[in-house]
Protein backbone atom coordinates (compact mmCIF):
# COMPACT_ATOMS: atom_id res chain seq x y z
CA UNK A 1 0.00 0.00 0.00
CA UNK A 2 2.94 2.50 0.54
CA UNK A 3 5.38 3.66 -1.61
CA UNK A 4 8.54 2.11 -0.83
CA UNK A 5 10.57 5.37 -1.93
CA UNK A 6 8.46 7.18 0.76
CA UNK A 7 9.20 5.01 3.38
CA UNK A 8 13.09 4.91 2.89
CA UNK A 9 12.86 8.68 2.82
CA UNK A 10 10.91 8.25 6.19
CA UNK A 11 13.07 5.43 7.82
CA UNK A 12 16.42 8.00 6.92
CA UNK A 13 14.44 11.27 8.39
CA UNK A 14 13.74 9.83 11.51
CA UNK A 15 17.37 7.52 11.52
CA UNK A 16 19.38 10.92 11.41
CA UNK A 17 16.26 12.93 13.86
CA UNK A 18 18.17 15.24 16.42
CA UNK A 19 15.89 14.23 18.90
CA UNK A 20 16.87 10.30 19.58
CA UNK A 21 18.16 7.53 21.92
CA UNK A 22 21.75 8.58 22.48
CA UNK A 23 20.76 12.40 22.56
CA UNK A 24 18.41 11.56 25.90
CA UNK A 25 20.97 9.54 27.51
CA UNK A 26 23.44 12.47 26.88
CA UNK A 27 21.11 14.76 28.23
CA UNK A 28 20.41 13.03 31.44
CA UNK A 29 24.30 12.11 32.03
CA UNK A 30 24.66 15.98 31.75
CA UNK A 31 22.07 16.41 34.16
CA UNK A 32 23.79 13.95 36.73
CA UNK A 33 20.54 11.79 36.61
CA UNK A 34 21.52 7.79 36.98
CA UNK A 35 19.69 5.50 34.25
CA UNK A 36 19.99 3.15 37.28
CA UNK A 37 16.65 3.52 38.77
CA UNK A 38 15.39 5.86 36.25
CA UNK A 39 11.86 5.91 36.12
CA UNK A 40 8.93 7.58 33.80
CA UNK A 41 9.04 10.53 35.63
CA UNK A 42 12.90 11.63 35.50
CA UNK A 43 12.74 10.37 31.66
CA UNK A 44 9.24 12.04 30.28
CA UNK A 45 11.15 15.07 30.57
CA UNK A 46 13.54 14.62 28.05
CA UNK A 47 11.70 11.47 25.66
CA UNK A 48 8.44 13.72 24.77
CA UNK A 49 8.94 14.87 21.11
CA UNK A 50 5.73 16.28 20.34
CA UNK A 51 4.52 19.80 19.84
CA UNK A 52 2.68 20.68 22.80
CA UNK A 53 4.91 18.27 24.86
CA UNK A 54 3.60 17.02 27.79
CA UNK A 55 0.66 18.60 28.58
CA UNK A 56 -0.70 17.77 24.62
CA UNK A 57 -0.16 14.18 25.61
CA UNK A 58 -2.11 14.70 28.75
CA UNK A 59 -4.58 16.20 26.83
CA UNK A 60 -5.74 13.20 24.24
CA UNK A 61 -5.47 11.35 26.87
CA UNK A 62 -8.28 12.89 28.77
CA UNK A 63 -10.14 13.55 25.49
CA UNK A 64 -10.12 9.75 24.91
CA UNK A 65 -11.10 9.20 28.59
CA UNK A 66 -7.84 6.97 29.29
CA UNK A 67 -8.34 4.41 32.16
CA UNK A 68 -6.42 1.55 33.48
CA UNK A 69 -8.36 -0.84 31.97
CA UNK A 70 -7.60 0.18 28.76
CA UNK A 71 -5.91 -1.53 25.63
CA UNK A 72 -3.88 1.54 24.19
CA UNK A 73 -2.62 1.65 20.60
CA UNK A 74 0.20 4.72 19.99
CA UNK A 75 0.06 4.97 15.88
CA UNK A 76 3.67 5.67 14.70
CA UNK A 77 4.82 5.78 18.31
CA UNK A 78 8.65 6.92 17.61
CA UNK A 79 11.22 6.51 20.48
CA UNK A 80 7.63 5.14 22.98
CA UNK A 81 7.95 8.51 24.68
CA UNK A 82 3.67 8.90 24.88
CA UNK A 83 3.21 5.05 25.24
CA UNK A 84 5.36 4.82 28.22
CA UNK A 85 3.66 7.86 29.62
CA UNK A 86 0.05 6.57 29.68
CA UNK A 87 1.51 3.43 31.28
CA UNK A 88 2.94 5.22 33.84
CA UNK A 89 0.31 7.66 34.15
CA UNK A 90 -3.01 5.71 33.55
CA UNK A 91 -1.33 1.81 34.59
CA UNK A 92 -3.03 0.88 30.84
CA UNK A 93 -1.39 -1.49 28.58
CA UNK A 94 0.15 0.18 25.39
CA UNK A 95 1.19 -0.75 21.98
CA UNK A 96 3.82 1.28 19.83
CA UNK A 97 3.70 0.61 16.20
CA UNK A 98 6.20 2.48 13.90
CA UNK A 99 7.73 1.85 10.89
CA UNK A 100 11.53 2.79 12.35
CA UNK A 101 13.19 -0.17 13.47
CA UNK A 102 15.61 2.03 14.86
CA UNK A 103 13.28 4.15 16.45
CA UNK A 104 11.10 0.76 17.24
CA UNK A 105 14.21 -0.68 18.81
CA UNK A 106 14.97 2.45 21.04
CA UNK A 107 11.53 2.80 22.40
CA UNK A 108 11.71 -0.92 23.39
CA UNK A 109 15.18 0.06 25.43
CA UNK A 110 13.60 3.06 26.51
CA UNK A 111 10.88 1.22 27.97
CA UNK A 112 13.00 -1.58 29.70
CA UNK A 113 15.22 0.59 31.34
CA UNK A 114 12.36 2.28 32.97
CA UNK A 115 10.75 -0.69 34.06
CA UNK A 116 7.37 -0.69 32.06
CA UNK A 117 7.91 -3.58 29.15
CA UNK A 118 5.35 -5.64 31.23
CA UNK A 119 2.80 -2.41 30.33
CA UNK A 120 4.13 -0.99 26.66
CA UNK A 121 5.43 -3.30 23.88
CA UNK A 122 6.31 -1.90 20.69
CA UNK A 123 5.74 -3.47 17.28
CA UNK A 124 7.61 -2.35 13.29
CA UNK A 125 4.58 -2.24 11.00
CA UNK A 126 3.06 0.16 8.29
CA UNK A 127 0.10 2.21 9.89
CA UNK A 128 -1.75 2.18 6.60
CA UNK A 129 -1.51 -1.60 6.98
CA UNK A 130 -1.40 -2.64 10.07
CA UNK A 131 -0.31 -5.62 11.11
CA UNK A 132 -3.14 -5.92 13.92
CA UNK A 133 -5.95 -7.95 14.58
CA UNK A 134 -9.53 -6.42 14.57
CA UNK A 135 -11.40 -4.89 17.42
CA UNK A 136 -8.44 -5.11 20.08
CA UNK A 137 -7.91 -2.01 21.20
CA UNK A 138 -9.90 0.47 23.09
CA UNK A 139 -8.02 3.88 21.90
CA UNK A 140 -6.12 4.87 19.43
CA UNK A 141 -3.67 7.78 19.81
CA UNK A 142 -1.13 9.50 17.10
CA UNK A 143 0.54 12.53 17.10
CA UNK A 144 1.89 15.01 14.39
CA UNK A 145 2.73 11.77 12.62
CA UNK A 146 -0.18 11.03 9.72
CA UNK A 147 2.11 14.30 8.14
CA UNK A 148 4.21 11.56 7.09
CA UNK A 149 1.98 9.03 5.81
CA UNK A 150 0.84 9.16 2.20
CA UNK A 151 -2.65 7.91 2.36
CA UNK A 152 -4.34 8.92 5.78
CA UNK A 153 -7.10 7.74 4.60
CA UNK A 154 -6.18 4.24 5.37
CA UNK A 155 -4.60 5.45 8.34
CA UNK A 156 -8.06 6.00 9.54
CA UNK A 157 -9.81 3.14 8.18
CA UNK A 158 -6.89 1.01 10.17
CA UNK A 159 -7.86 2.78 13.42
CA UNK A 160 -11.56 1.79 12.76
CA UNK A 161 -10.57 -1.62 11.87
CA UNK A 162 -8.13 -2.20 15.37
CA UNK A 163 -10.73 -0.12 17.37
CA UNK A 164 -13.52 -1.95 19.39
CA UNK A 165 -17.03 -0.58 18.89
CA UNK A 166 -16.86 2.13 21.10
CA UNK A 167 -13.39 2.92 20.49
CA UNK A 168 -11.55 6.49 20.56
CA UNK A 169 -9.46 7.87 18.25
CA UNK A 170 -7.23 11.11 19.25
CA UNK A 171 -4.89 12.44 17.10
CA UNK A 172 -3.17 15.57 16.19
CA UNK A 173 -1.33 16.55 12.70
CA UNK A 174 -0.68 19.18 10.84
CA UNK A 175 -2.57 20.81 8.29
CA UNK A 176 -2.68 22.60 4.74
CA UNK A 177 -4.23 26.05 5.43
CA UNK A 178 -3.91 27.62 1.89
CA UNK A 179 -3.06 26.98 -1.44
CA UNK A 180 1.06 26.17 -1.46
CA UNK A 181 3.28 26.78 -4.36
CA UNK A 182 4.60 23.58 -5.87
CA UNK A 183 8.39 24.41 -5.25
CA UNK A 184 7.00 25.12 -1.32
CA UNK A 185 5.74 22.36 -0.96
CA UNK A 186 8.45 19.98 -2.43
CA UNK A 187 10.29 21.95 0.11
CA UNK A 188 8.24 21.21 2.79
CA UNK A 189 7.79 17.51 2.31
CA UNK A 190 11.74 17.09 1.75
CA UNK A 191 12.05 19.31 5.32
CA UNK A 192 9.27 17.19 6.93
CA UNK A 193 9.42 13.47 4.95
CA UNK A 194 5.64 14.17 3.79
CA UNK A 195 4.20 13.55 0.38
CA UNK A 196 1.02 15.68 1.43
CA UNK A 197 -0.82 17.85 4.41
CA UNK A 198 -4.86 17.05 4.38
CA UNK A 199 -7.14 19.79 5.38
CA UNK A 200 -8.78 19.81 8.56
CA UNK A 201 -12.24 19.27 6.63
CA UNK A 202 -10.57 16.37 4.80
CA UNK A 203 -9.90 14.74 8.03
CA UNK A 204 -13.62 15.60 9.66
CA UNK A 205 -14.89 13.67 6.02
CA UNK A 206 -12.56 11.06 6.36
CA UNK A 207 -13.44 10.26 9.89
CA UNK A 208 -16.82 10.35 9.44
CA UNK A 209 -16.55 8.23 6.37
CA UNK A 210 -14.40 5.29 8.67
CA UNK A 211 -17.34 5.24 10.86
CA UNK A 212 -16.52 7.75 13.28
CA UNK A 213 -18.55 10.50 15.24
CA UNK A 214 -16.90 13.45 16.10
CA UNK A 215 -16.59 14.58 19.78
CA UNK A 216 -13.37 17.05 19.54
CA UNK A 217 -12.26 19.39 17.00
CA UNK A 218 -9.87 21.79 17.87
CA UNK A 219 -7.63 24.10 15.61
CA UNK A 220 -3.96 24.23 17.00
CA UNK A 221 -3.19 26.72 14.26
CA UNK A 222 -1.99 29.55 16.14
CA UNK A 223 -0.77 28.18 19.52
CA UNK A 224 1.41 26.06 17.40
CA UNK A 225 3.10 29.41 15.75
CA UNK A 226 4.53 29.39 19.48
CA UNK A 227 5.45 25.84 20.20
CA UNK A 228 7.33 25.52 16.82
CA UNK A 229 9.19 28.87 17.36
CA UNK A 230 10.41 27.49 20.32
CA UNK A 231 11.07 24.25 19.00
CA UNK A 232 13.39 25.26 15.88
CA UNK A 233 15.31 27.23 18.92
CA UNK A 234 16.12 23.87 20.55
CA UNK A 235 16.94 21.96 17.59
CA UNK A 236 19.42 24.99 16.56
CA UNK A 237 20.61 24.25 20.36
CA UNK A 238 21.13 20.62 19.25
CA UNK A 239 23.44 21.57 16.38
CA UNK A 240 26.67 20.30 18.03
CA UNK A 241 24.90 17.11 18.56
CA UNK A 242 23.67 16.99 15.30
CA UNK A 243 26.67 17.65 13.52
CA UNK A 244 28.73 14.71 15.67
CA UNK A 245 26.66 11.86 15.19
CA UNK A 246 25.33 12.47 11.49
CA UNK A 247 27.80 15.08 9.83
CA UNK A 248 27.63 19.06 9.18
CA UNK A 249 25.63 18.75 5.96
CA UNK A 250 22.52 16.73 7.84
CA UNK A 251 22.84 19.58 10.40
CA UNK A 252 22.54 22.22 7.77
CA UNK A 253 20.03 20.43 5.88
CA UNK A 254 17.64 19.89 9.50
CA UNK A 255 18.00 23.13 10.45
CA UNK A 256 16.97 25.03 6.81
CA UNK A 257 14.45 22.71 5.91
CA UNK A 258 12.32 23.11 9.44
CA UNK A 259 13.14 26.84 9.16
CA UNK A 260 11.02 26.67 6.49
CA UNK A 261 9.05 24.69 7.70
CA UNK A 262 7.85 27.16 10.82
CA UNK A 263 7.90 30.04 8.67
CA UNK A 264 5.28 27.99 6.80
CA UNK A 265 3.60 27.67 10.04
CA UNK A 266 3.99 31.52 11.23
CA UNK A 267 2.70 32.67 7.72
CA UNK A 268 -0.37 30.49 8.21
CA UNK A 269 -0.05 28.36 5.47
CA UNK A 270 -0.18 24.89 8.02
CA UNK A 271 -1.42 24.82 10.85
CA UNK A 272 -2.77 21.84 12.92
CA UNK A 273 -5.60 20.57 14.53
CA UNK A 274 -6.46 17.94 17.20
CA UNK A 275 -9.39 15.64 16.74
CA UNK A 276 -11.09 13.00 19.40
CA UNK A 277 -13.51 10.80 17.48
CA UNK A 278 -15.80 7.46 18.49
CA UNK A 279 -16.32 4.46 16.33
CA UNK A 280 -19.98 4.26 16.24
Amino acid sequence: MSDPDHQHTVVTYYDTHPINEQQILEKLERDDIALEGLTERDLQAYDQDHYGGIEITEQLANDAGMAADHRVLDVCSGMGGPARYFAYHRGCSVMGLDLTASRVASAQRLTELVGLDHLVDFRQGDAQAMPLDDAQFDIAISQEALLHVPDKRAVIEECARVLKLGGTLAFTDLTQRTDIAHDDMRLLSKALASVNFATADQYREWLRGAGFEMMVDVDRSEDLKQILTERLAMYKSLGDQTRARFGKGREKEWEDGYSFFVESVVRGRLGGCRFVARRV
